[in-house]
């Protein structure tokens, strides 16, 4: 692998990128970088380097992974991009690949929106006069160039990014990727690292922190301040990052909510969010098969609904039943597009297992109550809110008294739900940002009210045996 240029000329000659990064207020970056690459620092660079890193000693050669946890607005698209394209037009990898071998920089995010903006950002960048030259095919989500190199998008999967020759890998905002569930980032970052071995590639973490918990709160606790080799670990304020950032928008931000500002501008790691459920928990409550149990004649079942109107969010059903003190959830389904006719479907499911009542959130007023009347189900407005009904759902998966379908996405949205902790004390439950609980609702929905009516029922029991003993 050569490079014509380094990291620090690349960011400073006004024939390159000069007049966008050679500023002061790109000072922070250009010190970071050039100690990641392995480049001598002066006497300014080498503190900030300090600073950034808690580091004691100026490091000598260049490392392998960079993890960055730095504010919004520090200019993490800008870097992420200028580090795709230093790694692709301005490398020569052919040396060492095999006849119709690429080398890939992959761009990888918590998902395709969060994706499409990095790859704008590294087209942007690819206009400049020196680069547009080399542009030898670009769709939407690809950039070749005619030195066997290519700039490409992948969202956090660890299936999708096996298979690829990698020249760099660059996780953007990798603490909000999913840290459990079906896909972690623990096993997307494990996938990619032999794929940098080839080439000897740098992978290369930057994100806002959140919660503790993630591969960047791993490397963190075991990297940061430490005189590792292989992985620097930074932690940067936004305005150290871009001075430019008025500093009215952090002391805002921190007269609103001093523990999100602090994660959000100060880049400290939250203390007030933790996981609510454990995934081991979840395997041992969900049956191998089937995904769904068919009616049984006999039985009661219940059933919950989470409506939605459509955009990313699944309009959801959980039906379950009682068998002894286990409640047993027999299906979940979520499906997207007109809610009217969404309801049709469901209350002919509902119906299906005898059921003419379901309970429900109060989403959209009456809509969903006079929706299902004309299909004659009785829709119920549940007393719980989204917090109490997963209380209530934890406290019985906890005494192991819940049979879960084997369905992925639901699994998943448990998960990754959180418990969040505000200034008064009182705990609030949602899923993170940018995630979905459609199906976890319903399917904690209709367990909590099982559980529930159950309890009244034994109540009423146990009110007539005592009138009867008398």
């Amino acid at each position: 692998m050569s490079a014509r240029v380094t990291i620090r000329d690349l960011m400073t000659d006004q024939t390159l990128f000069g007049s966008q990064f050679g500023g002061d207020s790109f000072a922070a970056w250009r010190a970071l970088l050039a100690a990641f690459y392995g480049l001598p620092l002066d006497d300014a660079e080498t503190a900030i380097y300090r600073m950034l890193t808690s580091r004691s000693d100026a490091p000598q050669v260049a490392f392998n992974e960079l993890w960055l946890a730095m504010g919004r607005r520090g200019g993490k698209t800008q870097g992420g991009g200028l580090l795709a394209v230093y790694h692709a037009p301005f490398m020569d990898y052919r040396a060492k690949l095999a006849p119709g071998e690429i080398a890939t920089v992959l761009l990888i995010a918590a998902d395709r929106a969060q994706a499409r903006s990095a790859m704008r950002y590294v087209k942007g960048l690819c206009e400049h006069p020196m680069i547009a030259p080399m542009v030898k095919r670009e769709t939407e989500t690809t950039i070749e160039f005619t030195n066997n190199t290519a700039i490409e998008i992948a969202t956090g999967s660890f299936r999708s990014v096996r298979g690829y020759t990698l020249a760099a890998v660059i996780a953007d905002e990798i603490a909000f990727w999913q840290s459990e569930g079906a896909s972690p980032d623990k096993e997307t970052i494990a996938a990619v690292r032999p794929g940098l071995a080839t080439l000897g590639g740098p992978l290369i973490a930057l994100s806002s922190p959140y919660a503790k918990r993630g591969e960047l709160w791993r490397t963190y606790k075991t990297h940061y301040g430490k005189d590792s080799e292989r992985i620097l670990v930074a932690q940067a304020p936004s305005r150290i990052m871009n001075p430019t950032l008025p500093q009215t928008v952090v002391d805002d931000a921190m007269r609103d909510d001093r523990e999100h500002a602090m994660a959000e501008y100060m880049a400290e790691f939250r203390s007030d969010i933790s996981s609510l459920i454990d995934p081991g928990l979840l395997d041992d409550c969900t049956r191998p098969k089937p995904l769904e149990l068919h009616p049984v004649d006999g039985v009661t079942y219940h059933a919950f609904a989470d409506p939605a109107g459509g955009g990313a969010d699944e309009f959801t059903i959980s039906i379950g039943h009682h068998e002894k003190d286990h409640c047993v959830v027999d299906l979940v389904r979520g499906r997207r597009g007109s809610p009217a006719e969404i309801v049709g479907e469901f209350a002919g499911i509902l119906k299906n297992y005898g059921i003419t009542r379901v309970s429900g959130d109060r989403y959209a007023g009456r809509w969903p109550r006079d929706e299902f009347e004309k299909h004659s189900i009785v829709y119920d407005v549940s007393e719980m809110d989204r917090s109490a009904l997963y209380l209530e759902f934890l406290a019985k998966l906890n005494s192991g008294r819940v049979e879960l379908p084997p369905c992925e996405k639901t699994v998943r949205q448990f998960a990754g739900l959180e418990r969040r902790t505000s200034r008064s004390g009182r705990d609030s439950i949602d899923h993170a940002p940018g995630g979905h609980d459609d199906r976890a609702n319903a399917v904690a929905g209709v367990v909590a009210h099982m559980t529930q009516r159950h309890a009244n029922v034994a109540m009423i029991l146990r009110k007539r045996n005592r009138r009867v003993a008398a």
